[in-house]
């Protein structure tokens, strides 16, 4: 029962580090891509006429 136990325990934990690790990264390029994107729009701003 002990054994079942640990392995079900060990396969959590390198789960969750798996996934936090996709989650990082994830976060990481949307926020470097809305950099780009607004540092694109605050450019393109004196152009845009309404």
């Amino acid at each position: 029962m002990k054994e079942k136990l640990y392995k079900t325990m060990s396969l959590t934990g390198s789960s969750n580090i798996v996934l936090g690790i996709l989650i990082i990264t994830v976060g990481l390029a949307t926020g470097v891509m809305m950099l780009i994107t607004g540092g694109n729009l605050l450019k393109k701003k004196s152009s845009i006429r309404f």
